[in-house]
């Protein structure tokens, strides 16, 4: 199965390894760490247009990637939830 991210980005769901809401995801150090070491990486993709409201945490063959997307995270989880009862 696969999940659209946004922006004509699909990944598939076997390498998230985790989804988070911006608003309340950027109040934590750690999490403001793992983002600022993954740009710092060239590991990040922007996949929106306005406001960022998730980043999407995946790994494919090894190497992490930190997606951040306009999509809500009730938005992921519906469009997960779709695609498993397919």
């Amino acid at each position: 199965m696969y999940l659209h991210l946004g922006q004509d980005v699909v990944v598939p769901a076997s390498s998230i390894l985790g989804v988070y809401d911006m608003d309340t995801a950027t109040w934590s150090k750690h999490t403001r760490a793992l983002i600022a070491s993954m740009e710092k990486a060239g590991r990040v993709q922007s996949i929106f247009e306005d406001l960022p409201k998730s980043c999407i945490l995946c790994e494919e063959g090894g190497v992490r990637t930190l997606y951040i997307s306009q999509l809500s995270t009730a938005t992921l989880l519906r469009r997960s939830e779709q695609g498993a009862a397919e």
